[in-house]
């Protein structure tokens, strides 16, 4: 039986249409649910939306509407990106669903019982738009007299009954935890902020509000509904059927890793363990908390007029060139910036003029000089079985080492470097000029770049899932011989050459992408 693997994108705010901080999580998170999936694990993703919590209340309130039909609407727009980026989950979770409802109450029980919960009276900062409880000390200074969170954010003075969690009783447990777990936060960068800021003290944390009812209802306690934050992160779990042993949460949790933006690192590595330890459930084994897309340098906002559509990309550049560039570009875990023209210069630098162009003339070359035929029965040259050896190395080890730390863009550029060497080994070998003085020297190395471009294919297919099965799709590769495991099959290509399968004349994967007019020529 395959070894699970559960991984999950944070469960999104939906106040606003999805941005491209959205789907560049989600691109990442589905890159590597398809690279465990390709390594022949069962896996499962969980995404979905937010929908409780006073932001999405109020603006529903001032759009005079009710307050599930404005979740509807924006759930709604988040099942559309994913399914515009080709994000193949397995569970869309929405946090007004009922079945998540008890599952929150089944967590919020078990906290309970533990000790961990009292009824006591806030008074403190709150800050809609983050969800968040700030301290005193944590306020920065705003325009005059005002004050904002840490974030930026304004805050307002709240005071209401409240049922707290005893946070501070975990504040030990949780250093514990760091300590003996350095991976649990990643990166580092991440880990050391929350180390000082627990270090700092904890202080236990209100977590019902009972001055609006959209949310779930706190158990034996009418009039409070939980704070949005205890019942987003048990999304994780509510997903996969806690609190039911007999449920795929049996079987998948502890999720393998949380994929997080930065900005809500606390909530999942202090918070959340914090909740679990309390209920006596086992932990996540890591957070994974990424940057900040930036546009040209920028960050995005509303009155910078520089919020950038995700569903635009794709529609302009196409879904793979876009996910290619995200995950290419972008040392994932740090901030990273783009535009238009660095997405046009590097899908077309390389996935166009490079492994595209590979890919068609090789299979053209076959098609117009061979007839479309495979033979098995060549006798390879050293150059033939080490470009071979080499492409092996880097799918089957390099490429799977840096994607297992979720260092993607080191894993891309061992990749791209594998097709520059196929470039160089066509134009060394020359094959259109072996044609008349070497026939059977040609058959030799045109076999080899067709087990060259399907390693190539195989490899990237997590990053490129559709242009990647349209180019296996002409070469004759069944839908399950596509993961690493076929890359140890070495029967693979004496079958197919002897299946009778021909190459057809070959449809280019990846076309040359132009600048839409309008569009500047600056660096990203």
């Amino acid at each position: 039986m395959s070894e699970p693997f559960y991984i999950t994108t944070a469960i999104s705010y939906p106040n606003g249409r999805p941005h491209i901080g959205h789907a560049y999580e989600a691109i990442a998170t589905d890159a590597m649910a398809r690279f465990q999936r390709a390594r022949g694990r069962d896996v499962r993703l969980t995404t979905g939306t937010d929908e409780h919590g006073l932001k999405m209340y109020q603006t529903a309130r001032d759009q005079g509407r009710a307050t599930i039909d404005l979740a509807d609407e924006m759930s709604g727009y988040f099942r559309e990106m994913y399914a515009k980026l080709n994000i193949s989950f397995d569970h869309f979770m929405r946090t007004s669903d009922g079945s998540h409802h008890a599952a929150s109450q089944a967590l919020w029980r078990a906290m309970e019982a533990n000790g961990d919960l009292y009824l006591d009276r806030y008074e403190g900062w709150y800050s809609v738009r983050d969800e968040a409880f700030y301290d005193e000390s944590e306020l920065v200074p705003g325009e005059g007299e005002a004050k904002l969170s840490p974030q930026g954010t304004p805050v307002e003075w709240t005071v209401e009954e409240s049922w707290f969690f005893r946070l501070s009783a975990y504040q030990d447990k949780l250093l514990a935890l760091y300590n003996n777990n350095p991976d649990f936060i990643r990166p580092e960068s991440r880990r050391n902020e929350v180390l000082r800021f627990v270090e700092g003290g904890l202080k236990d944390l209100s977590v019902s509000r009972t001055s609006f009812d959209w949310g779930v209802p706190v158990p034996d306690s009418p009039g409070h509904v939980m704070y949005v934050w205890v019942d987003a992160l048990t999304t994780y779990m509510s997903a996969l059927g806690y609190p039911d042993p007999d449920s795929e949460w049996g079987k998948f949790w502890p999720a393998n890793i949380h994929m997080i933006g930065k900005d809500i690192v606390r909530f999942h590595t202090v918070y959340w363990p914090a909740f679990l330890m309390s209920a006596n459930l086992p932990l996540p084994r890591q957070v994974f908390g990424h940057g900040f897309l930036l546009n040209r340098g920028e960050k995005m906002s509303k009155s910078l007029g520089n919020v950038v559509d995700p569903m635009e990309l794709a529609e302009r550049f196409g879904v793979d060139a876009l996910r290619y560039y995200l995950l290419r570009e972008v040392s994932f875990g740090q901030d990273g910036s783009y535009s238009a023209e660095a997405i046009v210069r590097t899908a077309n630098a390389d996935l166009a003029n490079s492994f595209g162009n590979l890919a068609q003339r090789s299979l053209s070359m076959i098609f117009k000089n061979l007839d479309g035929k495979l033979s098995a029965d060549y006798a390879p040259a050293q150059d033939d079985t080490d470009l071979l050896a080499d492409l092996y190395a880097m799918a089957s080890e390099r490429l799977p080492r840096e994607f297992d730390q979720l260092a993607f863009s080191i894993g891309i550029e061992d990749w791209i470097r594998a097709v520059f060497a196929c470039n160089q080994y066509v134009d060394a070998q020359a094959p259109w000029a072996l044609r008349k003085t070497d026939p059977e020297r040609m058959r030799a190395v045109l076999m080899t770049l067709f087990q060259a471009v399907r390693t190539l294919a195989i490899a990237i297919r997590p990053v490129v899932p559709a242009a990647a099965d349209k180019l296996l799709d002409q070469m004759g590769i069944a839908s399950d011989a596509r993961d690493f495991g076929a890359l140890d099959d070495a029967e693979w290509f004496t079958r197919l050459a002897s299946s009778g399968f021909a190459v057809g004349q070959p449809v280019p994967i990846f076309p040359r992408l132009e600048l839409p007019e309008g569009d500047g020529e600056g660096e990203a």
